[in-house]
């Protein structure tokens, strides 16, 4: 006689299955169905059907039952929430999605490896980021919900965003058209522009911590390595240190130093962007000490010399905001939106082509020569990008005809 024989790990296995997206809905109720006509004397585990259906692996399966084990321990713990799944891990922490059962609404919980829990610096590191990110409010930033810790289990909670990270994008060899690009980092450049009206700096804005959900709207993520500009204790502490992601992060970054502040945010959202519409990353080597060195030493290649469809303007601008004195770069993001709002409006960016005319004039005088543009590029922007180059030689020809007459007429009187 059939019976249902479902069991309560059957269904968290059946929910598991789904929600990392390893079968469908479809066929894990078409398993379900046939497990409910197996009698009692002749049993049938779910795993077994969707193993020998090749539905998942063994090794998905191993994985699965670890996660249910995990997911027990993080529920029976913190009260209120009831885990739905494991979003992801890294070496720092594990990120589940679960229900926040009071409210009825879907978030994520963020929780401490426990061979973390003993090390006061961890600890205080992982209530920190909870401790600034409840200060931010604001659309493009993840919203921070609690931080608390329950019999020796350290937690963070936070809003769920349903889509996928930048990096995904970037992964699967995905390059950005300009317009789109612009569209998605606007919404970093204000959500950053928050975070830094808040005295605070990201120190690792990279593609994994960019969430973007299904309406395309962007989401600052991670804030574990986040300071405040007013913290002289961390700054003393972290002096000499270099703290951020290799592909991404900005100079001063690298070298340790102490006053750190909101244009580390604009050159590592400068590289992201590079990224973006290259389809690589800005410096590439076999270790992350020589990109390192690269970021510190190296000359950036235009991306519109990568991706010729780009315009000179947004090549300026990732130009500048990548400049490695951080002095060279745009003071504030404001600056930064201004000159993208130009860019993606078909016009130049205004900021960014003072600095490349001052740096040329610059360079003229010290008997520099610079290099034209490669001829027959099309670009909206071809004539201006090639008078940013002569601009200075232009100044210092009328400067040499002026003084030249000057002499002259002092000579003839």
């Amino acid at each position: 006689m059939a019976n249902s024989g479902v069991t309560n790990y059957d269904t968290i296995m059946g929910r598991m299955v789904v929600d990392q997206f390893l079968c469908t809905e479809t066929e894990v109720r078409h398993c379900i169905e046939e497990k409910k006509t197996h009698s009692p004397e002749d049993p049938i585990t779910l795993e077994q059907l969707l193993l020998d259906k090749q539905f998942v692996t063994n090794t998905q399966i191993k994985r699965l039952r670890d996660l249910i084990r995990e997911s027990k321990d993080v529920s029976s713990q913190i009260p209120g929430y009831k885990i739905l799944g494991k979003l992801g891990s890294g070496a720092m922490a594990v990120v589940y999605k679960a229900k926040q059962v009071s409210l009825d609404r879907t978030v994520a919980i963020k929780v401490l490896p426990k061979k973390f829990v003993q090390k006061s610096d961890y600890v205080e590191r992982f209530y920190k980021e909870g401790r600034l990110a409840a200060k931010m409010n604001h659309n493009n930033i993840v919203q921070a919900i609690d931080v608390g810790e329950v019999g020796g289990l350290y937690y963070f909670v936070m809003e769920y965003v349903e889509g996928k990270t930048l990096h995904d994008d970037l992964a699967k060899g995905k390059i950005f058209n300009e317009d789109e690009a612009i569209d998605l980092i606007l919404q970093l450049v204000s959500a950053l522009g928050h975070a830094h009206a808040m005295g605070l700096v990201h120190r690792d804005v990279k593609p994994k911590n960019i969430m973007i959900n299904k309406n395309d709207i962007v989401k600052l993520a991670d804030m574990g390595l986040a300071r405040e500009t007013s913290d002289i204790k961390a700054a003393k502490n972290e002096k000499g240190k270099a703290f951020g992601t290799p592909y991404y992060i900005a100079p001063e970054q690298i070298r340790g130093l102490m006053d750190i502040d909101g244009r580390a945010d604009i050159y590592a959202l400068g590289a992201t962007l590079f990224h973006m519409v290259t389809g690589r990353v800005p410096f590439e080597a076999s270790t992350p000490s020589e990109v390192m060195k690269k970021h510190l030493k190296e000359s950036l290649t235009p991306p519109d010399h990568i991706n010729t469809a780009l315009t000179a303007g947004i090549s300026e601008v990732v130009e500048v905001m990548m400049a490695k004195n951080r002095d060279e770069r745009y003071r504030n993001m404001e600056d930064v939106m201004g000159d993208l709002k130009a860019v993606r409006n078909g016009q130049p960016p205004l900021l960014a082509r003072q600095k490349f005319n001052v740096e040329s004039f610059e360079e003229l005088e010290e008997g520099m020569v610079i290099d034209e543009p490669s001829i027959g590029r099309e670009k909206t922007y071809s004539e201006e990008w090639a008078t940013r180059y002569r601009v200075g030689v232009i100044i210092l020809g009328g400067l040499s005809a002026v003084l030249a007459l000057i002499i002259l007429f002092l000579m003839m009187k």
